[in-house]
């Protein structure tokens, strides 16, 4: 079924005894967070299996009467619950039709605009604070307090096309924020676009030397600061959608993809969006919250530290500056968040639906891909093992060039290429297999690429080496003369015969 809102997802997760009610008085700073780990890491005794149940604190302490819901992704049946599939590999059957929808009609109709909804219940042109909502403090040396599960909107400035993605946000004071959006993301390229056109007009200087000139101020606020005039990119921020939408806005669709329209297929059912107040951006119209405002193209700040999903905190560094001119919002609204740390945590679940959800799109320009296991540990973009059918020698290397060379694909660290015989879901099996099929000088390749900008072992900032393994086995054609041994197997008849007597021998 497709969820209106946060609302009937939440009573669903409570009719299937996968949400828990916090009603002690708790702190949204440090106190949410470990509270939240440790469900994620343990469950709760006797209940729940790994991840624990959805988490409503319903008494958070400076603020009266708010509610924040964490967790609510956390486990493989609630990411299944979420986009309404027995199995995450219904979820790669639902894009796989979605991919092969080619009439603008069959995508239009994922969405429907509607002239108002209930997320302009409360219009605050004035007189409105980001501090009046429960904003977390995730971790002791994090910068501040930091919005972590957004679905920022922005428009391409030349097609006019939609995106949204999920950024965190480094809270400053009551109406400005970060905008952590890396150099790879699309809402980055947008924000990239208008400054070449404002540079192209004499608005601003040109990005490189803008933001050098940053580096070397020091952190100030501005850049040039009197003597240039920039423009503004208008940003919508939605808090507390439906989870087909909030779970779209972290799949790494293709630049031309609206994720609204994801969240339709999804949901299989139009997501509504609504025009903001005061910019010319629409939102989901269930939303609890939404955040208009714009970036200021001539401005960084610095942003950071943060506790990251790699365990460890990413620094400060400089970013653009969200000011708010609007916030709307529902009655009583319900402040959703999520936290990030060492895995496993709520992130991983949502990782591994983007996991099925990346695998036709992968196997569409390299069909070979059997499987991929982006496994919990390797935060996502650490390690991915793939198996193929090998047809051809040095198929392995081309797989692993092909994976480096796709969105957010590139930024693979270490990539391993297994047989299609290997499950690339058993660790067990994938350690045996590759550790045993490598001759470590032959088999292994470096490379030097993007990387991910929360990469704190790279050389340089968003710049680094990444590593190929090819484990896969070996042939005559690629020089390997040697023969290849047969895998210890027992023969089936004699595997038969001991389970039929398998009573006799007494281990039961």
């Amino acid at each position: 079924m497709a969820y209106q809102d946060l609302r009937e997802w939440l009573s669903a997760l409570e009719h299937a005894g996968e949400l828990k009610r916090i009603k002690a008085e708790v702190d949204p700073i440090l106190e949410i967070t470990e509270i939240t780990d440790r469900v994620s890491k343990w469950g709760l005794r006797g209940s729940h299996g790994p991840g624990g149940p959805a988490l409503l604190f319903e008494n958070v302490k400076g603020y009266p009467g708010s509610k924040v819901l964490i967790n609510q992704f956390g486990s493989e049946r609630r990411m299944q619950m979420a986009l309404d599939v027995d199995s995450p590999d219904e979820i790669a059957d639902r894009i796989k039709y979605f991919m092969d929808v080619k009439s603008p009609e069959g995508l239009l109709d994922k969405i429907k605009e509607v002239k108002s909804g209930p997320c302009k219940e409360v219009i605050k042109h004035e007189n409105f604070s980001l501090l009046d909502f429960p904003i977390l403090q995730c971790w002791p040396q994090d910068g501040g307090r930091f919005i972590t599960l957004p679905s920022v909107v922005t428009k391409d400035p030349k097609k006019g096309k939609r995106n949204v993605g999920t950024y965190r946000m480094h809270v400053y004071d009551e109406r400005s924020t970060g905008m952590h959006w890396q150099r790879q993301k699309q809402g980055a390229e947008h924000y990239r676009e208008r400054m070449r056109r404002a540079a192209a007009h004499g608005k601003v200087q040109p990005v490189t030397a803008a933001l050098d000139m940053m580096a070397r101020s020091g952190g100030g606020s501005r850049i040039a600061e009197g003597k240039q005039v920039a423009g503004r990119m208008p940003v919508a921020v939605a808090i507390g959608t439906d989870p087909a939408v909030a779970f779209s806005s972290i799949v790494p669709a293709p630049p031309d993809i609206d994720e609204f329209v994801i969240a339709g297929f999804l949901r299989q059912k139009p997501v509504e969006l609504v025009k903001c107040e005061t910019v010319d951006i629409e939102v989901p119209a269930t939303s609890e919250i939404v955040l208009e405002g714009y970036v200021q193209l001539d401005e960084l700040r610095p942003e950071g530290p943060f506790g990251d999903h790699t365990g460890f905190y990413s620094m400060e560094d400089l970013y653009p500056v969200f000011h708010v001119t609007c916030i709307t919002h529902r009655k009583s609204p319900i402040y959703s968040t999520t936290i990030v740390g060492k895995p496993p945590m709520e992130d991983a679940w949502m990782g591994k639906a983007v996991e099925r959800i990346f695998l036709p799109l992968m196997r569409l320009t390299i069909p070979e891909i059997v499987d991929v296991n982006l496994p919990i540990e390797g935060i996502f973009h650490n390690l991915m093992i793939v198996s193929i059918k090998k047809s051809y020698p040095g198929q392995a290397r081309k797989v692993m060039n092909g994976i480096w060379a796709m969105g957010q694909a590139m930024f693979t660290k270490c990539i391993l290429v297994v047989d299609e015989d290997v499950n690339v879901q058993d660790i067990g099996e994938v350690t045996l297999k590759v550790l045993n099929n490598i001759d470590p000088e032959r088999d292994i390749q470096f490379t030097l690429g993007p990387v991910d900008s929360l990469d704190h072992a790279s050389r340089l900032p968003d710049f680094g080496s990444k590593m190929g393994v090819d484990a896969t086995r070996k042939w005559p054609s690629e020089g390997f003369t040697r023969p290849w041994p047969d895998e210890i197997t027992m023969d089936p008849e004699t595997e038969e015969r001991v389970s039929k007597r398998w009573k006799e021998f007494g281990l039961e």
